[in-house]
């Protein structure tokens, strides 16, 4: 079986950024004979609030899920598309992937909110129905093309662009996690390359972060603006596109995905709780002076450094254990940081952090 980690795949064929450039969507689309729109209701609603006119193509609602079973549900109701375009976020994003790759079609992608790099790569975030997480997949094809439109992308709830950070500032810290160990000789020039790509994203977040979200506030197009529209959508998919396996996730996706087995973060989008998922990584790794460098950013601009603002309240080991052994577990990506990882030290970890920062 081709294993896809082992590729380099830094994202899509075509990537079309700057005000405006959604109004061309159907001049885009105009070689396909075929098409076949997917969306949620939200998204094409806001979609449509912004377009002059409706899309002359059919339109499929997904499930809210991003599975398996709600791709192959849409698939068997499309039966054949020239391109699939996929319209909303995140999970928008990886339904369309998945439903595109079943029907051998081409893809199209339109972000309607700026929280994270899946309208970028070729890889999925694949949960099963009930929204708890199964698996990180691969596509074999990449986004044909990618439509990010900041005058459209000014719409972008505060909460989903600060979770958007969030979710970016990982890049670095788990590809460093990933890589520290690894010799000068074992640093191919692409994983390099990957690990230059993640220092600059994170340099280029610590550095207009403010001012961007000041600039959404106030419905502003700006420079940082775009620069943070551009990493959190576009940059942060060559970290892993380009160092493969070393690039993508370790500590702080874990957490994150374990997390999705406790009912109460289902609302807590998913960069909040990767943002989060950060500390704990850095806290396994006694890397508390990194921790103290973040704590103000993230306080400033408000992501979680309390298991309280992710809606966990009980911080009893007995209700972590689950979430915590998930993270842990042989397939989580916290293996690949150590592979001597435990559920217990993983509860440990957060401990750690928990009294780090109310000592801060």
């Amino acid at each position: 079986m081709v294993d896809l980690t082992a590729e380099v795949r830094p994202g899509a064929n075509r990537y079309m950024a700057g005000a405006g450039v959604l109004l061309d969507l159907t001049d885009y689309l105009a070689e396909f004979e075929t098409v076949a729109v997917i969306t949620g209701e939200k998204s094409y609603d806001v979609f449509q609030s912004y377009m002059p006119e409706k899309l002359p193509y059919q339109v499929f609602r997904y499930d809210g899920s991003a599975s398996d079973e709600d791709a192959a549900r849409l698939a068997t109701a499309i039966g054949h598309a020239d391109a699939v375009v996929g319209i909303g976020g995140g999970r928008v994003m990886d339904t369309a992937k998945l439903t595109a790759e079943v029907l051998h079609s081409d893809l199209v992608l339109v972000p309607t909110i700026i929280s994270n790099c899946a309208p970028y790569t070729p890889v999925t975030a694949v949960y099963n129905p009930d929204h708890s997480f199964k698996r990180i997949g691969g596509q074999i094809r990449a986004s044909f093309l990618t439509i990010v439109d900041y005058q459209f992308l000014l719409q972008t709830p505060h909460d989903y662009f600060i979770a958007g950070i969030g979710d970016t500032v990982a890049k670095w810290y788990e590809i460093e996690g990933l890589t520290r160990h690894l010799s000068d000789d074992e640093k191919t020039a692409f994983i390099r390359l990957g690990i230059a790509s993640a220092r600059e994203i994170l340099a280029i977040l610590l550095a207009s972060s403010d001012q961007a979200i000041a600039d959404l506030t106030s419905q502003k197009l700006s420079a940082a603006f775009g620069n943070i529209t551009d990493a959190i959508i576009g940059l942060s998919g060559t970290v892993g596109g380009f160092a493969g396996l070393y690039g993508r996730t370790a500590g702080a996706h874990a957490v994150h995905n374990g997390m999705t087995l406790l009912p109460e973060t289902h609302p807590i989008l998913h960069g909040a709780k990767v943002a989060y998922g950060v500390l704990v990584q850095l806290a396994y790794t006694n890397d508390f002076d990194e921790i103290r460098k973040l704590l103000p950013f993230y306080q400033k601009i408000n992501l979680p450094i309390r298991l309280s603002q992710l809606a966990i309240t009980n911080t009893d080991r007995g209700h972590l254990r689950e979430m915590a052994t998930f993270s842990a577990s042989d397939f989580e990506s916290f293996k690949l940081l150590d592979e001597s990882i435990t559920a217990d030290k993983v509860m440990d970890a957060i401990e750690k952090l928990a009294k780090f920062v109310e000592n801060q």
